[in-house]
């Protein structure tokens, strides 16, 4: 009976899918890797939607993709959030403070916001981004909804990061 030898294609997927393991592993990601979001509310919004040129400065600057790297971590905790109606291209934000409350530096900090509408249906999901946040430091963040404010409902929020 004669073996056959693995191809360089196998081999590579082999290693490429022993690789995406240990990293899952390695950072916290699997079943337990989803972060715990805080409720918040709108209230009565009265204010007008974007004008085409605010909207595209909006566009611009709203953040929708995250990192892969980032997951919960012990160490980071949400201060205080709210909605708040800006009244410039911002529009629609969820403002607030994260606070690293660890003993190390972390790499890379992520809120992440999703918006529902009366019937809870989920309109999107924003966030914004910090790098090195120092152990004892907060952090104050600004996440750009490109919704109506008149369909935002209801938000929820999460802070997920990656440790040094």
């Amino acid at each position: 009976m004669s073996r056959q030898r693995p191809t360089r294609r196998h081999v590579l997927g082999l290693f490429a899918s022993g690789t995406a393991i240990a990293v899952a592993g390695c950072n916290g990601l699997g079943e337990d890797s989803d972060p715990a979001y805080e409720a918040g509310d709108v209230g009565d919004v009265d204010g007008d939607d974007r004008s085409p040129e605010e909207m595209v400065a909006a566009e611009a600057l709203a953040q929708q993709e995250g990192h892969e790297s980032v997951t919960p971590l012990e160490s980071l905790s949400l201060v205080d959030h709210e909605f708040v109606l800006e009244d410039d291209y911002r529009g629609a934000t969820v403002q607030g403070r994260a606070e690293n409350v660890g003993d190390d530096r972390i790499q890379v900090v992520e809120v992440r916001v999703r918006v529902y509408d009366d019937a809870g249906d989920q309109l999107g999901r924003y966030l914004d981004t910090t790098g090195d946040l120092d152990a004892g430091d907060q952090w104050a963040f600004e996440v750009i909804l490109l919704e109506s404010p008149a369909d935002v409902g209801r938000y929820d929020v999460a802070v997920v990061g990656t440790p040094t």
